[in-house]
């Protein structure tokens, strides 16, 4: 448990730390080591901090925290997909899962420790959002699917996407924050181009998101492209309509020049007709955008199924053959329960 009157290092940023280096006596250069140590160099202790002198390590760790993010267990599935179940400094469980492909390494990272939207179809959904995730909880999670990436595979993650537990516009500070710091310069300096954050669809934040000139692609948990079947399965749909977000994503589209990526997951006898497909390539005239479409990951709390494999194939060549980029998503570490929609913290021992 975190030692309450510690100061969290992370959270300031530096110019902030400059100020308590000054407030400390010692020159602001060095709160720029320290800086470099937490974010470049991704540095769990002052120990490690070896250009400092014993006595402002042992002060740094007399009055600040490094709120590190451990790997509780991984579980490696047998398509080599492997799930972490991360503890963070206050006990609190997260998921987060590398996902290694012939092109690409990604990690898939939790911003929410539970979810809030009740999605019908999400495991993530049916557990109680208890907190959101401080931005280096998120750098953490990205850090240690890296090593674990270099270590199993001897390959570097290639991508990162915002697909794990809880809803990241929910989180809009931290998410951005960590961004930030995956992509800086004197951070891991990683490609906005090579990160995805995915919604279920807040209009007012997708819109906030273009003002402040997002740099990321933009993903948006569609699932369904009329009212009444959205509303059935993402209660969210009810405050954020169709039309509230086509405006959104127009809006968006208009100030950064991103297209827009639509995850659609494939329900048995639910979205899966040529009409439902017609009513997707309807909205997709709205913005530039490609549709990806998932295969349906079963949990125990829902009883949806997945499309006939026929029935995906039609939805797919319909809107291909409207000139939509279409791709079928299979899933990865079903086995392990590590895929789309299947992260809920079973256990946390």
């Amino acid at each position: 448990m975190p030692t309450t009157n510690k100061i969290d290092i992370r959270s300031l940023d530096l110019p902030q730390l400059q100020q308590h280096f000054t407030a400390m006596k010692e020159p602001a250069y060095r709160a720029k080591q320290v800086y470099q140590w937490l974010w470049e160099k991704s540095a769990r202790s002052f120990t490690e901090m070896s250009n400092l002198s014993k006595d402002l390590r042992n002060k740094l760790d007399e009055h600040y925290a490094i709120n590190v993010v451990e790997v509780n267990n991984s579980q490696f599935s047998n398509d080599h997909t492997i799930k972490n179940a991360f503890r963070l400094y206050d006990g609190n469980i997260v998921e987060g899962v590398l996902i290694p492909m012939e092109d690409r390494m990604t990690a898939c990272v939790s911003s929410q420790v539970g979810c809030s939207l009740t999605c019908k179809f999400c495991a993530t959904g049916y557990m109680d959002r208890k907190r959101n995730l401080n931005a280096d909880e998120i750098y953490d999670q990205v850090v240690l699917i890296d090593q674990q990436a270099k270590k199993n595979y001897n390959v570097p993650l290639t991508n990162i996407v915002y697909m794990g537990m809880g809803e990241p516009l929910l989180n809009y500070a931290n998410v951005m924050k960590s961004i930030e710091r995956i992509t800086a310069p004197d951070g891991l300096n990683m490609s906005y181009k090579r990160i995805t954050v995915s919604t279920a669809g807040i209009a007012k934040m997708i819109k906030k998101l273009a003002d402040d000139g997002a740099k990321f692609n933009l993903a948006l948990s569609l699932h369904a492209a009329n009212d009444k079947k959205r509303n059935e399965i993402m209660p969210i749909n009810e405050a954020n309509s169709l039309k509230a977000l086509a405006e959104s994503l127009k809006y968006y589209f208009a100030k950064t020049k991103n297209p827009v990526t639509y995850e659609y997951i494939v329900f048995n006898n639910f979205n899966d007709e040529i009409e439902d497909a017609m009513e997707l390539a309807k909205f997709c005239k709205h913005v530039p955008c490609k549709v990806n479409l998932i295969e349906y990951n079963p949990i125990q709390f829902a009883d949806f199924l997945n499309a006939e494999g026929d029935k995906i194939d039609a939805f797919s060549n319909y809107l291909k053959n409207q000139g939509i980029t279409t791709n079928i998503r299979r899933s990865r570490g079903k086995d392990i329960d590590a895929a789309c929609g299947q992260l809920a913290v079973k256990e946390q021992n």
